[in-house]
């Protein structure tokens, strides 16, 4: 089985644990499937096990569990971030967003059931590797809660001033540090060295879609443009100008790639680093006549 395929199979047998054998809310046991598939890019849960083949795979299961875990997390925090009391997005992954499809009360139940059911697929495997397991829900727990997960980063939104820093890091970092450490650990080895390869490609990310942001069209991106000018939030571009992103992010990269640590597969995790690169630069503006004039 491929990579793709594998992630795609753990996250659909984790989200149908979650929708039950018995008498179940139907609209709410939908919009789980809704909000999962088709995904984007899979790009955590890719790195995440990525990592762990890297580092040896020798407990495929927990792999699995971790990657469906890591990517509910991330579809929850999608599913959040487009309601009304956020960025208030119509689209989401070129479909309605989830409270645009079923409702804002089932989008709010939608992303708390993911949320829950992530951890529930951790526990699952507690038999497997109860040590590997207990910090792979640790990790996942500090990458998603307070004082540096994916709940800070959003709070940093409703802040008079902002760390930009500790923003990123939180916002779109937290996520891609969660899925170096939970490969690593998935695999036995510790988490600590796996720390810096996260970041940087979480921040790497972040000016990513920063560029692609400003100098995309919503048909393109298949969701909203523009919500950092919207919102008034920082960003790479508004810092650093289009070529100075354009800059950045190719420096972060080469840093990701330099910082993976020593394991059996350094070699395809550094070429999978350099895939990745190619696809986050954009590499022409291809907004659209309207757009551009605004």
């Amino acid at each position: 089985m491929g990579m793709t395929s594998r992630i795609e199979a753990a996250i659909s047998s984790a989200v149908a644990v979650g929708q039950g054998q018995g008498a179940v809310p139907p609209r709410l046991a939908s919009a789980l499937d809704y909000a999962t598939a088709p995904g984007g890019a899979r790009i955590r849960p890719t790195i995440l096990t990525s990592v762990a083949l890297a580092c040896g795979d020798d407990r495929p299961a927990l792999t699995d569990a971790g990657a469906a875990a890591l990517e509910m997390i991330h579809c929850a925090s999608l599913v959040h971030d487009d309601l009304p009391c956020f960025d208030d997005a119509d689209v989401r992954r070129g479909k309605p967003s989830v409270h645009r499809a079923y409702s804002e009360p089932l989008a709010v139940l939608t992303g708390d059931s993911l949320i829950v059911l992530a951890f529930e697929t951790l526990a699952r495997q507690s038999s497997q590797a109860p040590d590997r397991v207990a910090q792979m829900i640790l990790t996942l727990a500090q990458r998603t809660g307070m004082p540096g997960g994916i709940c800070a980063g959003q709070g940093w939104e409703s802040e008079a001033e902002i760390d930009l820093s500790a923003y990123h890091q939180a916002k779109t970092g937290a996520l891609f540090i969660a899925a170096t450490q939970m490969g690593a650990v998935a695999a036995g080895q510790e988490s600590e060295p796996w720390f810096e390869l996260g970041a940087r490609i979480g921040e790497a990310f972040q000016v990513a879609d920063d560029l692609r942001d400003a100098l995309y069209d919503a048909e393109t991106l298949g969701k909203p443009v523009g919500q950092d000018d919207l919102h008034g939030r920082p960003n790479a571009v508004s810092l650093l100008g289009v070529q100075g992103a354009i800059s950045r992010l190719k420096d972060i990269l080469g840093g990701a790639i330099a910082s993976i640590p020593s394991c059996p597969g350094e070699a395809q995790l550094a070429a999978m680093v350099r895939t990745y690169a190619e696809r986050l630069t954009p590499v022409a503006p291809t907004v659209s006549a309207t757009r551009s004039n605004v």
